[in-house]
Formats: C-alpha cells, sequence, structure tokens
C-alpha cells in the first residue's frame, strides 16, 4: 500500500458517516435553538460586519477579526477545493456544500459568540480564545484534555496541511499554467517528476513574502488582510458573475444536475444511495475545508475583536460562511458547471477552475488564466497569514505560553509554505481533510454541549436590545 493510499483510508474513516452526521447535526441543533437566527439576523449581522463596535476589549477590530478569520478561509478551498469536490463528488457535492453552509452559519455564530464569552485577556491586552478556552472554561477543567487535543490537532493543520501546504500549491500550480504549461523551464527533478523553475521562484517569493507579515503579529495579518481580501473577493465574484451572465442560458440546466446529482437520481439503478454518499462527503469535507463552520478557527480570531458583546461578534463572526460558500463557492461551482469543465478529461485542481475561466467570456484564454491565478496567489497567501495565527495561537495554549517553542513553529510553518509546491496534489488534499476532521470532533462536542449557552446568551443579548439597553445603530 502506497502512502497516498494510506492517507485515502485515513480520510474515508476520519470523514465517514459520523463525522457527516456530527457537522449537520450540530449545526441543525444550534440552528433550532438560536431560532434560525442566522437567516433571521443576516441583515443585521452584516450590518455589524462594517460597523466596528466603539469601546470594546481586544486587539484588533471587529471587521479586522473578521477579515482574518476570512483570511483564513477564502483560499484555494473557494477555487480549487469546489472543483475537487465536484470532480471526485460530482455536480451534487456544490448543493451539500451549500447545505452545510446554512447550517455552519449558526455553528459559525456560535463559535464566535463562546469565543468572546470566554476568552482571556491579559494586562497587556493581548487577547487568547477559541475552542481551547470555551471547553476548558465552559465545560470545566476535567475537560482540559479535550481543549489541549483540539490544540494539538490546528497546529498539525497549520504545518502539514490546511495551512502551507495546500494554499501554496495552489498558488503554483496557477502560476505553472500561465507562465509554464508544459514545464519546459525544468529547475530539477525528482522521483521522475520534474519542476520548473516557475514552481521555485513562486515558492520562494510567497515564503518571503508570508514571513514579512507573520513576523509582524495579529495586527500586521488585520492590517493586511483588510486590503487585500474584500478587493479580491469582489473582483473574483465580478468575474464569475459575468461568466455565468453571458452562460444565462445553462444555468437552468446546471442547476436541475446539481440537484439530481446531490440525491443520487443520474445514478445506474441501485447506485443512488451510494452516490448522494460520496457527494454528500465530499460536499461536506470540501464546504468545511473552505468555510471552517465546525472546525474551530475562526473563534480564535474572533476572541481577538475589540467588543464587549460576545452575540454581536458571534453574528459578525457567522457572515464569514455567507460570503465564503454561500456566495464565493456558489459562483465557483456553477461557473465550473455552465462552461462544461467539469466535464473535460485529465484535469485537476485548480485546472478545472482555470479551464472554465479561460473558455467562460469570450477573451484571449490568457487572461482568463491571469485573473485566476492572481486570485489563487492572494486568496491562498491571506489564507497562510491567518492559519499561522490560528496555529501560533493554539501551540500557545498547549505549550502554557512558552513563546520560544512558538517562533521555532512559526520558522516550520515559513518552510512549509516553501515546500509545498512539490508535493503531490492528491495527497496534499487528503492530509489537509484528515487534519480538518480530527478538530472539528472536540470542537463539536464543546459547541453541542455549550449550546444552553449559546441561546441563553443569545436570548438575553436581543432582550436588552428590545428593551432599549443595548442599541444595533
Amino acid at each position: 500500500m502506497t502512502f497516498t493510499e494510506l492517507m485515502v483510508k485515513i480520510d474515508d474513516m476520519v470523514w465517514g458517516v459520523p463525522l457527516i452526521v456530527l457537522i449537520m447535526g450540530t449545526g441543525l441543533l444550534l440552528t433550532c435553538r438560536i431560532g434560525l437566527l442566522q437567516f433571521r439576523k443576516l441583515g443585521l449581522a452584516l450590518k455589524f460586519m462594517v460597523k466596528n463596535e466603539e469601546g470594546g476589549e481586544g486587539e484588533v477590530s471587529s471587521f479586522g477579526a473578521l477579515c482574518t478569520a476570512m483570511a483564513a478561509t477564502i483560499g484555494t478551498g473557494n477555487i480549487v477545493g469546489v472543483a475537487s469536490a465536484i470532480a471526485a463528488g460530482g455536480p451534487g457535492a456544490l448543493f451539500w456544500m451549500v447545505m452545510a453552509a446554512c447550517l455552519g452559519m449558526a455553528t459559525k455564530y456560535s463559535e464566535g459568540l463562546l469565543a468572546v464569552k470566554y476568552r482571556q485577556i491579559d494586562a497587556e491586552g493581548h487577547a487568547l480564545g477559541g475552542p481551547f478556552y470555551y471547553i476548558e472554561k465552559g465545560m470545566g477543567k476535567s475537560w482540559t484534555w479535550l481543549a489541549k487535543l483540539f490544540a494539538l490537532f490546528a497546529a498539525l493543520a497549520g504545518l502539514l496541511g490546511i495551512g502551507t501546504i495546500t494554499q501554496v500549491n495552489g498558488i503554483a500550480s496557477a502560476a505553472l499554467t500561465v507562465f509554464d504549461p508544459n514545464v519546459q523551464k525544468v529547475a530539477f527533478t525528482i522521483g521522475g517528476n520534474s519542476y520548473s523553475w516557475v514552481t521555485v521562484i513562486v515558492a520562494a517569493a510567497v515564503a518571503i513574502f508570508a514571513a514579512l507579515v507573520i513576523i509582524g503579529g495579529i495586527q500586521r495579518i488585520s492590517s493586511v488582510t483588510t486590503i487585500i481580501v474584500p478587493f479580491m473577493a469582489v473582483a473574483y465574484v465580478s468575474v464569475a458573475v459575468a461568466i455565468l451572465i453571458y452562460h444565462v442560458k445553462e444555468i437552468p440546466a446546471a442547476l436541475v444536475e446539481i440537484v439530481e446529482s446531490a440525491f443520487g437520481l443520474r445514478a445506474m439503478a441501485g447506485g443512488a444511495l451510494g452516490a448522494m454518499m460520496v457527494a454528500m462527503q465530499k460536499g461536506v469535507a470540501r464546504g468545511i475545508f473552505s468555510n471552517e463552520a465546525g472546525l474551530g478557527s475562526a473563534p480564535i480570531a474572533a476572541a481577538a475583536a475589540k467588543t464587549n458583546e460576545p452575540v454581536r461578534q458571534g453574528l459578525v463572526t457567522m457572515t464569514g460562511t455567507f460570503v465564503d460558500t454561500i456566495i464565493v463557492c456558489t459562483m465557483t461551482g456553477l461557473t465550473i458547471m455552465v462552461t462544461g469543465a467539469n466535464d473535460v478529461i485529465g484535469l485537476e485542481g485548480s485546472q478545472i477552475t482555470s479551464y472554465a475561466f479561460q473558455n467562460g467570456l469570450p477573451w484571449a484564454p490568457q487572461i482568463g488564466s491571469v485573473i485566476l491565478m492572481l486570485a489563487l496567489m492572494f486568496f491562498a497567501f491571506t489564507t497562510i497569514l491567518g492559519w499561522d495565527y490560528y496555529a501560533e495561537r493554539s501551540l500557545e495554549y498547549l505549550t502554557g505560553g512558552k513563546m520560544g517553542i512558538v517562533k521555532v513553529y512559526r520558522w516550520l510553518y515559513i518552510a512549509a509554505v516553501f515546500v509545498g509546491p512539490f508535493l503531490t496534489v492528491s495527497a496534499v488534499w487528503t492530509i489537509a481533510d484528515i487534519f480538518n476532521g480530527l478538530m472539528a470532533f472536540p470542537n463539536l462536542i464543546a459547541l453541542v454541549a455549550l449550546s444552553g449557552v449559546v441561546a441563553k446568551e443569545t436570548k438575553s443579548y436581543f432582550d436588552r436590545v428590545k428593551s432599549g439597553e443595548v442599541s444595533t445603530k
């Protein structure tokens, strides 16, 4: 059995029916306990997203904390992840991705709320919070082992999967498609695989720029992401919308195919349930990879927000899932479907989305490739920054605040960014999926256990709003 085959077996075990049921079930439970708040209060949440609270404790603004979280979520998952989900699970994977996101908004809301409620702020204003603290403080000291388990998985996820290798791999792949698609400018060959000078230069450049920002901590990460994330999200969605308008006649057929595929209606007799489970597994897994609802990562950034109201930050936090998956991922998926990119044999990962952008509009294919390359570069780069923050805070908790160990980890993280492009795409995504799933288990257990706290805090806040004690203006 090869290493890749072993990783696939482990991935199938981690992302089996139990975890899918736990993710969807937790989202459904929280949706019920907060009374569909993610839909009822979406307008208010979007308002809070751009209107910072005055006089709150914390390190960065609510918008800065959200952009740090969105920097970590809007990345290769929105471009490569969606394409990989459709390739592996069929068009129906997009349906389950969106369904998971609808429930995931309630999960993300709860994570943000609990992060602020149970966070720890020292005398210097340094905020530390997230699942490890709401597990320890909310569930009790006897559950500290679960908090440490989450912190360990988060640190490993950042270093070996979602934070480094997958992101820079996507950047390098996109750059290669534009500048050296046939790998003619060979720098070196390992194990029969030739690597272009483009890949080497991209790996070095991303690692250097990441180091320059990461060393500055949360303030520098926040200042960079608040500029890059909104601009690139709007630019990327605008191009995707233009492609959909150009192919507007194909949209109804694409939507029908997505729904039919989601429930296995296009599978051969007797294979409908199996096809549905594959679509659900890949859609939920890639959806969680993209928006991280239930993963427990976003609340680490939310804990740093300057706010005194846990519910307010919960509302801001949940908008990340709405923008990331329901808007950006849906745009990517529909673009792939209406251009027929999902039916082209031999394409994988970013190549599928690249085909859609190259052929989606009546322009030179190189224009589409360059646009996608820039989107991937900026999205993935900010994800590298956001995940370093998550991983470092997790390690800080795990080691009891030993910053020497954290600094060593930081340089290992930067080194992982450099070597990422030289690893195979399939193995990279599989490892990332595994660590995502392992992170989710302790966090979801905590969310279920503390769902009563979420419901109580939510009711208290909106009662105070109703009485005029708290203003939402």
